[in-house]
């Protein structure tokens, strides 16, 4: 199926070695870590933060450009979902909401 060389191979090697050496150096130790209070308290933001690097693109660009018309079902669902979680909360909410206001306008509009 495929030809597997020398260094192939040593890469994947090196890659896992890496991989278990950074994974497992805490446990090395024998006294607990513990984070300066400036890096628990920036971590509380990266959830957030990776969500909307990965879903802000998704909203205002198409094939790599920024959208050009205001006829794009995802600005309207978005508004929608948003206005929905302001108003009352909750995730799940807020993707029914989205969803009931970008399915009909994409499937009947064309959007």
């Amino acid at each position: 199926m495929f030809e597997l060389d020398w260094r192939t191979l040593l890469a994947i090697v090196a890659l896992a070695l890496v991989t278990v050496l950074t994974r497992g150096f805490f446990f090395l130790s024998e006294r607990d870590w513990k984070l300066p209070h400036w890096a628990e308290r920036g971590l509380q933001y990266a959830p957030i933060a990776a969500l909307a690097a990965v879903v802000a693109p998704e909203v205002v660009m198409t094939q790599g450009q920024l959208i050009d018309t205001w006829q794009d079902a995802r600005l309207f669902a978005t508004a929608a979902g948003v206005a929905w979680f302001f108003w009352r909360g909750g995730v799940l909410g807020t993707i029914v909401c989205g969803m009931a206001v970008f399915l009909p306008l994409r499937l009947a509009l064309g959007w």
